[in-house]
Order: structure tokens, then C-alpha cells, then sequence
């Protein structure tokens, strides 16, 4: 008797179980890329002249965008779409960290950094490496950029690869986010990380 008791208890509890929900994923309006085994880290200088890794970014939302001053139309329109995206946080701003690697640096010299990226927001960094450490960082990040429509030394345009990385507070990696994603998309995201990371 105590054995059939304990089974149909356990029946029960089984049942009781199967009624709970799913716990179902962060639903993200960007491409959800969680698990992906590249843009693993970076090594980089900012304009301000310091080193910075991805662990020292550990308890932010980290987007990491790869563009160049000089572009026309895709980055200053990027930065400032995630400007925009942060307005919306609020004080939850301050736990995203938005990072511009330049793709050019024989013209983004840390002075010019220092300059474009913060207009767009004062927090964000404009980050730089020297071309060979540069080729391998893209190769991590699967970025590809090519100079063209070159008329001079210091008269050209870079075609680049658009995509936004986000890394969530922990570090890993976790969507790409499209050019042209507005900022209302942008924030919805930021935010669901921050809420489960």
C-alpha cells in the first residue's frame, strides 16, 4: 500500500510538473548568436592611450561595431543610432559600453578618435591597433574591410563589414545586430540583457 501511495505521488508530482512553462529564451529582435566560437576578445588601445580587454568591460553589455571616421554614411549613423538606444535606458546606460574599432588606422590616429567617437556620446570609446594586430582582430571577429574608390594617400574609402557584436555582462557573446537596426530595436535588446545577464 505505501509503495502504490509513494507511486502515485510521484505520478502527481510528475503531472504537476508538465503543467509548469518552459522557460523559454530571451527573445531578441537581433540574431541571436550565443554559443558562437569566434570574437572571443580583443586586445586594443582607446583614445585616451589604455590597453583594454574584453574582461575589463566584466559587468557591462559590451557592443563592439568596426568602422572608420572617414566613412560617408554606415558608422556615424550606427553611433548614433546606439546614442539614441542609450537615451532610452536611462540610468542603465551606464552599464553598456559602446566600443568603435577604426578599420583605418593610418588616418584615425588616436587625436582623431578622440574627437568622433565621444560626440556621439560621451562613454564611448574609440579603440585602434596597428594594421598587423588589426588583420588578425578582424580575422577573430570575422570582419573583412578593403580600401577603395582610392584617388590619393589620404583619399579613399574602406568597404567593411556593418555588423554590431554584443556581449552581455559576463562577457560572452551573444547577438549580431544589423545595420539600419533602429534604436528602439537596440534598446529592447540592451535591456533584455541587462535583465538576464
Amino acid at each position: 500500500m505505501r509503495m502504490r501511495l509513494a507511486a502515485l505521488g510521484a505520478l502527481a508530482a510528475l503531472t504537476l510538473a508538465a503543467c509548469q512553462p518552459t522557460p523559454q529564451a530571451p527573445a531578441f529582435q537581433a540574431t541571436d548568436i550565443t554559443g558562437a566560437a569566434f570574437a572571443r576578445d580583443f586586445k586594443l588601445t582607446d583614445h585616451t592611450g589604455r590597453v583594454r580587454e574584453l574582461a575589463d568591460f566584466r559587468g557591462k553589455v559590451v557592443a563592439v561595431f568596426f568602422g572608420y571616421v572617414h566613412c560617408p554614411d554606415v558608422c556615424p549613423t550606427t553611433l548614433s543610432d546606439f546614442a539614441r538606444a542609450l537615451e532610452q535606458l536611462g540610468v542603465g546606460a551606464e552599464q553598456v559600453q559602446v566600443i568603435f574599432v577604426t578599420v583605418d588606422p593610418e588616418r584615425d590616429t588616436p587625436e582623431v578618435l578622440k574627437t568622433f567617437v565621444p560626440a556621439f556620446n560621451p562613454g564611448f570609446l574609440g579603440m585602434y591597433a596597428e594594421e598587423t594586430a588589426l588583420r588578425e582582430l578582424a580575422k577573430e571577429f570575422k570582419v573583412v574591410y578593403q580600401k577603395t574608390s582610392v584617388k590619393g594617400v589620404d583619399d579613399y574609402l574602406i568597404d567593411h563589414s556593418a555588423g554590431t557584436y554584443v556581449f552581455d555582462k559576463q562577457g560572452n557573446l551573444r547577438l549580431l545586430m544589423s545595420y539600419g537596426s533602429s534604436p528602439d530595436a537596440i534598446a529592447h535588446d540592451l535591456k533584455v540583457l541587462l535583465a538576464t545577464s
